[in-house]
């Protein structure tokens, strides 16, 4: 996309949000500000990280001590689950999870640090503004750009109505601030705030619906009986979530959108290391490029590992 180039942001914010989740919130400096004034849900950064300080020993997860020793050589890529207008600038949210050397590395970001980031990149999620209903459907960590295209929805297309779905393997791997309420059942409080109606379904059944995300949603349409033209679904998470997600669009012919996660090196397509195979009417192919010509993608055009 044009405007995409290299800019400094400024720590606001860096908080946990619950073990092993954090956000942190990125102030654009002006030429920032202005390129990611038009940004789209889906749409993602490059982050160097080589240069983040690690934090004190004691705070670092036991399980990452050695791993968290490793050199960082290339950026990581992250989507957002915020972008609004701060009071100086574009001010930028990004969820991440505690995994790996880069990660840990962010926990130690404090107030006024500086970052260095490459985007805004790729091509988001395309509004569908004559559909009546958007289901959003996010798997652990497929939430942040989820999360924005909820909020891009109920801010620039108030005649769409978004309903949130969430699913994780257990209740601690749901990296939202999470609630029961007796009518509402298991709500996402980020949600909430935007006044978008959220539903959790975990794996194991430690909270909300117990069973996999597309069965929540297959439930969901059927009860509520709502017409396949009248529905698109914009999904992000795990690779198996997006194709059982593909495959609940295609039994009841509903417009599907997936955001896919590939190893993104550069985030600009010189490297090509982060292929995604597409199948036309004729067969396999052309493969695609997850950075450029994704992340999302219609999902009847994706063939999923």
């Amino acid at each position: 996309m044009s405007g995409k180039s290299l800019f400094t942001a400024t720590v606001y914010r860096n908080s946990q949000i619950r073990p092993g989740y954090w956000r942190v919130d990125l102030d654009l400096d002006s030429s920032g500000s202005e390129a990611f004034n038009e940004v789209v849900p889906g749409q993602f950064a490059e982050l160097r990280v080589s240069d983040i300080s690690l934090p004190p020993a004691q705070d670092v997860p036991p399980s990452l001590r050695d791993l968290a020793q490793r050199n960082i050589i290339l950026r990581r890529p992250f989507s957002f689950c915020d972008v609004h207008q701060g009071a100086k600038g574009i001010r930028i949210g990004i969820l991440y999870c505690v995994l790996g050397p880069a990660t840990v590395r962010m926990m130690s970001l404090e107030r006024g640090d500086q970052v260095s980031l490459i985007g805004p990149l790729g091509n988001g999620y395309a509004i569908r503004k004559e559909k009546l209903y958007a289901i959003l459907i996010a798997g652990g960590m497929g939430a942040p750009p989820v999360m924005h295209l909820g909020e891009y929805l109920k801010t620039k297309y108030p005649e769409v109505i978004p309903i949130a779905f969430l699913g994780a393997r257990s209740m601690e791997h749901l990296p939202y601030d999470v609630h029961i309420d007796n009518e509402k059942g298991a709500y996402a409080a980020e949600y909430d705030r935007m006044d978008i109606e959220s539903h959790i379904a975990t794996d194991d059944g430690s909270i909300g619906f117990r069973g996999v995300i597309t069965q929540y949603v297959e439930k969901w349409l059927i009860e509520k009986a709502i017409s396949p033209e009248q529905v698109v679904l914009y999904a992000c998470g795990p690779e198996m979530m997006l194709a059982a997600t593909a495959t609940l669009a295609f039994k009841y012919s509903i417009e599907c959108q997936v955001s896919m996660e590939r190893m993104m090196a550069c985030g600009i397509g010189l490297c090509q290391s982060c292929v995604v195979t597409t199948k036309t009417e004729d067969g396999i192919g052309p493969y695609k490029l997850c950075c450029k010509d994704g992340p999302v993608f219609d999902s009847k055009d994706v063939v999923f590992e």
